[in-house]
Parts: C-alpha cells; structure tokens; sequence
C-alpha cells in the first residue's frame, strides 16, 4: 500500500493537500463499491439459500419419514446449506425481508417441482396462487432497502 493510502484524512491533511479531495472522493467510492459488492453477495446468498430449501423440501418426501439412509443425508445437508446461506443473507438484508423471501422462493420451486416430479394439481387457481407468491418476493427485492452497516 502507498503511503498515501495509508493517509489518515483529518481536515488539516484535506486543505493542506496531503491526500486532499481526490484521495477522499478515491476512498469513499471504494467504501461504497464494498457496501455494494456486500449487499449483491447477501442477495445471492439468500437465493443459493431458497435452492438448498427446495432441494430439502422435495428430499424431504424421498425420505420416507427419513427411514431411508441416503435421501435422508442428501436431505439434512441441503438443510444445513439452506440455513448456511439464510445465516449469510441476514448479515445485510433484514430479517423480515430475507425470511419471507425465503421461504417464498422454497415454497414456489418446491410447487412447481411437486407439479413436476409428482403429478401434484396444476389447477388454474392454484397456479394463480403460486404466481402471487412470486409477485410478493419480486415485491420484497424491490422495494426492501439494505441498512447501512
């Protein structure tokens, strides 16, 4: 690291030209290139968090009341990824926001894969229904503003 970057910035150092405005303005893009460096990671953290749900939530009936070994040990990893990657999120994105979004993208993938894997009901009102679940965590990503940390 350069000197410079070592700078501590007082007002003295900003007026008398020692790192100045430049090495300032430098820094605070830098600082706020980080925040949102963290907050985009949360948000595929918390993505990666919903797939290990549905994963588990769908190994859950291969399992068979986890009396059958390996499904039961695929399932319980996809669990403790699940909530790894949930326990990351909630580092930036708010409990509220990250647990409900959560839970909507298992609930949605884990649906639409019932409806795949296992001839659950695509019935158009449950589908209708499903799709609300979408516009809520599309709603919530939107609209969910990151604290500053």
């Amino acid at each position: 690291m350069t000197e410079q970057a070592n700078h501590n910035v007082t007002e003295s150092s900003v007026t008398s030209g020692k790192g100045g405005i430049g090495w300032l303005k430098n820094n605070i893009t830098i600082l706020a290139f980080k925040k949102i460096k963290r907050e985009k990671m949360a948000w595929i953290y918390l993505f990666i968090a919903g797939l290990f749900e549905i994963g588990w939530a769908v190994g859950l009936k291969y399992t068979n009341g986890f009396t059958k070994l390996w499904p039961s040990v695929i399932t319980i990893i996809g669990m403790v990824l699940s909530f790894y990657f949930l326990s990351g999120a909630v580092k930036s994105i708010p409990i509220g926001t990250a647990y409900a979004i959560w839970t909507g993208i298992g609930a949605v993938g884990t649906a639409i894969l019932g409806i795949i894997l296992f001839g659950e009901s695509k019935e158009l009102m449950r589908l209708f229904f499903i799709l609300l679940i979408v516009i809520g965590i599309v709603g919530l990503k939107i609209f969910s503003k990151v604290p500053v940390q």
